[in-house]
């Protein structure tokens, strides 16, 4: 399976599934009996919607979690998989419910390693949220244990898992998703000869549980956001760097960012792979460099996946169709997809020492946290493009940048700082650091990274939310309320966006399609 070919969708069963829900469950469940029965399913549709989940690559499904609603009380304490189904295999699903019960959560065999696992739990635990409801139930059966059985009796079972000194795969991946284990539940499931009839009780607190007379109209949307102030360093191989990033996407994902962002040309350490007498031909250094950019694009958009997070790539160089050298920031969705932006503003040194060209398209960015726009360094101290990306309602800017002294830094940072003002948006900058004196143009780094909010009552007093340690390698961590931006762009203190004389000046995009073999907007054949 490719990469390329993968684009994923989180979206609801519908009867119309049930073939391929059967096909799925028959292959994964064999050993106990396989899919449910069609009415089963049909039945669990109609009362329950919602929780009847599913992950789709190109409309064939590879996972799927089923749900139930049921009484906490009664299902919180010792009970069997049978107390869940009634007469003919229907699952007893009760409409008043106030917790959720875990019935099947499955993956296809080849899409496994890409956590997608974890993706149906999210989604659950998002849906547990939405509704109100007290906690997330699962009697978890622990297919590895016949085999200590002979050595180990269910509860030191239980706790080898817990201390990782045993793996397994059902248990070990509940506990890891936040689930604690309530109680050991004897003949849960008597078929299940591997778990020798045991199964663990799961559960999962909504901490944001409230009776329904106190529940909020309406919760704010949160964003986390991890940038990562990456230090420039010597690299033996691709591998060894694209090891440091996969550890940081781990670390980043762990504390359940929505994204992960990485600095501007934050792979150019690779082309210390040459010799020194090599990298004194510096726009053959920065080719040879762009000839890794569809490596790392592949991996980080398997990282993407496999760690369920979006990821600004920082940028890297990349050889253009026209044999020309571009700055690109990918924007790896955690669906699968890949998006670009281009460095449009090239700075002095990298026209003269690199021969890099400017691109020539600018985009809002669609994600599952919010609407994003790219900058990288340089582009950020012109305003106009901020300006057209916040006509497009983008919430969040992420600026990629690589400065070498602090008065470039603060460029940087100033601008960066005045475009969340103006623009009444979030603007996330990060940098990188360390000095590398043995590969040429990387001598000295500076940074400090930081995430600025417009300036107004509901956000800091400084307009920083965030910031790290200047010139050190470190992590950052900075949550969003998008809601706020909604307010503060109506009923802020000023306005800025509404307030506009569009009366006097406007400011628009030129279409350069043409350039690409189209008209421009507007043109007529006869005048191209």
């Amino acid at each position: 399976m490719s990469l390329d070919d993968l684009h994923l969708n989180l979206r609801n069963l519908t009867p119309d599934d049930y073939p391929q829900l059967k096909l799925l469950m028959d292959k994964v469940y064999h050993d106990i009996g396989g899919a449910w029965p069609k009415p089963t399913i049909d039945k669990l549709i109609k009362e329950f919607p919602d929780g009847q989940i599913v992950i789709e690559d190109d409309e064939t499904i590879v996972g799927v979690a089923l749900t139930a609603l049921v009484d906490y009380d009664t299902f919180s304490n010792p009970h069997k998989y049978d107390d869940l189904i009634g007469k003919r295999e229907t699952i007893l699903n009760e409409p008043d419910g106030d917790a959720m019960y875990g019935l099947d959560v499955l993956i296809h065999p080849d899409y496994r390693g890409y956590r997608l696992g974890r993706r149906l739990y999210e989604a659950r635990k998002e849906l547990c949220r939405s509704l109100n409801l007290r906690a997330i139930l699962a009697g978890g059966r622990i297919p590895h244990y016949h085999e200590h059985s002979h050595e180990l009796s269910p509860a030191e079972y239980l706790d080898k898992v817990a201390r990782k000194e045993i793996h397994d795969p059902i248990l070990s991946f509940q506990l890891a998703n936040d689930f604690q284990v309530k109680r050991l539940l004897h003949k849960y499931l008597p078929e299940d000869e591997k778990s020798k009839g045991y199964a663990t009780l799961l559960e999962w607190n909504n901490i944001l549980f409230e009776p329904a007379e106190r529940v909020l109209e309406n919760r704010p949307t949160q964003v986390r956001v991890g940038a990562v102030q990456w230090q420039m360093r010597e690299f033996e191989s691709v591998e060894a760097v694209l090891q440091q990033v996969e550890y940081f996407v781990d670390a980043l994902s762990d504390y359940q960012s929505d994204f992960a962002v990485f600095p501007e040309l934050f792979n150019a350490p690779l082309m210390g792979l040459q010799d020194r007498a090599a990298q004194q031909d510096q726009q053959a250094a920065i080719r040879f460099l762009a000839g890794f950019t569809e490596q790392f694009k592949t991996e980080l958009s398997r990282m993407a996946i496999a760690y369920n997070i979006n990821i600004i790539a920082g940028s890297m160089i990349e050889v253009g169709e026209d044999d020309r050298l571009y700055n690109i920031a990918y924007l790896c969705h955690r669906d699968g997809e890949i998006e670009r932006q281009a460095k449009l503003h090239i700075t002095p040194q990298e026209r003269r020492d690199w021969v890099i060209d400017g691109g020539d398209e600018l985009r809002v960015f669609d994600t599952d946290a919010g609407r994003v726009g790219i900058q990288i360094c340089y582009d950020v101290e012109f305003p106009e493009l901020s300006r057209l990306l916040a006509d497009q309602d983008m919430d969040i800017l992420f600026v990629p940048f690589w400065t070498d002294t602090k008065n470039g830094y603060l460029r940087v940072r100033h601008c960066a700082q005045a475009r969340a003002i103006e623009n009444e948006c979030y603007v996330v900058l990060c940098g990188s650091v360390g000095n590398v004196p043995s590969i040429e143009n990387l001598d000295i780094q500076y940074a400090q990274s930081s995430v600025f909010s417009p300036s107004d009552f509901a956000f800091p007093h400084d307009a920083v939310l965030s910031e790290t340690t200047p010139n050190t390698e470190m992590v950052m961590f900075s949550d969003l309320d998008l809601t706020r931006l909604t307010v503060v762009r109506a009923e802020g203190s000023v306005t800025n966006l509404k307030d506009r004389r569009k009366d006097l000046f406007d400011l628009r995009w030129r279409d350069w399609s043409w350039k690409s073999g189209g008209l421009p907007s507007g043109a007529k054949q006869d005048e191209a």
